[in-house]
C-alpha cells in the first residue's frame, strides 16, 4: 500500500487551489473522544484496543469509513511511520510508545484519521492551496459519520472534551502549510510572526508542534479552540492568511525592485546545483526548492511547474525515498540517491 502511494506525490501538493503558489495546503483537525472511555495518556492497553476495535466496528457499518484503509500500529515500521509524518498524515510522535494504535487513510489521502494518538480520534482533512472551509466540510463528514456510531465526550457548558484543555471546545485545529522566501530574505519575518502571534494565532515548523522550519515552510494554526466557534476559527485563519500572502507579495516586489539580480542569481545557482549536485542533503534540497518555488513565482522559472517542485520537495524527503526505491539506505547513499532522482526529475526541463 505505501510502495504505490510513494510512487505519487499526495493530492494536497497537487499545486492547485487558491493562493496554491504560496499556500501548499489547508489542513482542518478536530479532537474527539469515546464517552466513557479513558484518555489514551492515562488509559491502560486494554482500554486503548477497544477504542480502536470501535473504529473498525463503525467503519464495517458505514460506506463513508468503507472507502479507505484501516492500519494498526503493529502493521506499520520505521521507515513507513517516518514516511506517514513526511506526508503529513500522522503527528511526528504518534506512533511513539505502545503500538495500542491505529491510522485510517481516505481516498485520494484528503482525510486521515489518528486512534489513540493524544485523544481517541484526531480526524484531520487536507486540501491544496488556502482551503479553510473545504478541509472544514470534509473533516466534519468524516466526524459526523463516526458520531452516528459512537458517542463523543461533549459536555454542554464546554463543548468536546481532550486530553489537553487547550483543545477543548471546538477540539479543532485549523492550520495552513504557507512558504515565504520573500519575508525570510528581506528579514520581514519575525515582524509577521510576532504579528501573526498577536492576533491569537501559532507559527510553527514543517511537521507542526516542535519541528523546525524547513524551506523557508512555516504552518500557521489557530491557537484557541474554547470560547470561539468553528466558523470564527475558519475566519480568522483565512483574513490571517490573507495578510501574510500580501506581506510576502510585497516582500517579493521589494527584492525585485531592489536587488532583482542577486534574486535572479540565488535562484539560478539553485536550479544548477540541483541539476548537476551528485549529493544533496535533506535539508540542502530543501532549501534549494524554496529557491526554485520562488523562482516559479516571480515567473524567472517559467518551464516547471509548482506541482512539478512540490513532487521533487516530497519525493526527496529521507522515508521517501527509500519507499521510492525500494531499499533502505545510510545517510550518505540517500544524499546520492536524492540527487540521482532531482537530476532525472529536471534532466529534459531547461
Amino acid at each position: 500500500m505505501f510502495e504505490d502511494m510513494a510512487k505519487s506525490p499526495a493530492a494536497w501538493l497537487s499545486g492547485k487551489g487558491d493562493e496554491a503558489a504560496v499556500v501548499l495546503s489547508t489542513r482542518v483537525r478536530l479532537a474527539r473522544n469515546v464517552a466513557g472511555c479513558k484518555y489514551p495518556t492515562s488509559a491502560d492497553a486494554e482500554t486503548c484496543m477497544r477504542v480502536v476495535g470501535y473504529l473498525d466496528s463503525a467503519m464495517a457499518r458505514s460506506n463513508v469509513l468503507s472507502e479507505g484503509s484501516y492500519i494498526k500500529a503493529s502493521e506499520i515500521d520505521d521507515i513507513d511511520r517516518e514516511f506517514l509524518v513526511e506526508r503529513h498524515l500522522i503527528s511526528p510522535v504518534f506512533l511513539n510508545g505502545e503500538l495500542t494504535k491505529a491510522l485510517f487513510i481516505g481516498p485520494a489521502e484528503r482525510v486521515s484519521i489518528m486512534v489513540n494518538e493524544e485523544d481517541h480520534l484526531r480526524i484531520q482533512a487536507l486540501s491544496g492551496g488556502l482551503a479553510p472551509r473545504e478541509s472544514y466540510e470534509l473533516a466534519i463528514k468524516y466526524e459526523t459519520e463516526i458520531g452516528r456510531h459512537l458517542e463523543f465526550d461533549y459536555d454542554p457548558d464546554f463543548g468536546y472534551m481532550t486530553a489537553c484543555p487547550t483543545n477543548a471546545g471546538t477540539g479543532m485545529r485549523a492550520s495552513v502549510l504557507i512558504h515565504l522566501p520573500g519575508l525570510v530574505l528581506t528579514r520581514d519575518i519575525d515582524k509577521v510572526i510576532s504579528k501573526i502571534t498577536r492576533s491569537g494565532l501559532l507559527v510553527r515548523g514543517f511537521y507542526g508542534e516542535g519541528s523546525d522550519v524547513l524551506g523557508n515552510l512555516f504552518q500557521v494554526a489557530n491557537q484557541n479552540t474554547l470560547g470561539i466557534s468553528e466558523e470564527e476559527i475558519l475566519s480568522q485563519i483565512s483574513r490571517v492568511t490573507q495578510e501574510i500572502i500580501e506581506s510576502e507579495a510585497a516582500a517579493r516586489q521589494r527584492l525585485m525592485d531592489e536587488a532583482a539580480d542577486m534574486v535572479e542569481d540565488k535562484i539560478w545557482r539553485a536550479f544548477g546545483i540541483l541539476k548537476y549536485a551528485r549529493m544533496l542533503t535533506s535539508e540542502e534540497v530543501m532549501n534549494l526548492l524554496s529557491a526554485l518555488r520562488l523562482g516559479q513565482a516571480l515567473k524567472i522559472i517559467d518551464f516547471l511547474s509548482i506541482a512539478q517542485i512540490n513532487e521533487m520537495l516530497l519525493l526527496s524527503q529521507p522515508a521517501h525515498l527509500q519507499k521510492y526505491y525500494g531499499q533502505q539506505m545510510d545517510p550518505n547513499r540517500r544524499d546520492f540517491v536524492r540527487a540521482q532522482m532531482v537530476r532525472e526529475k529536471l534532466r529534459n526541463s531547461h
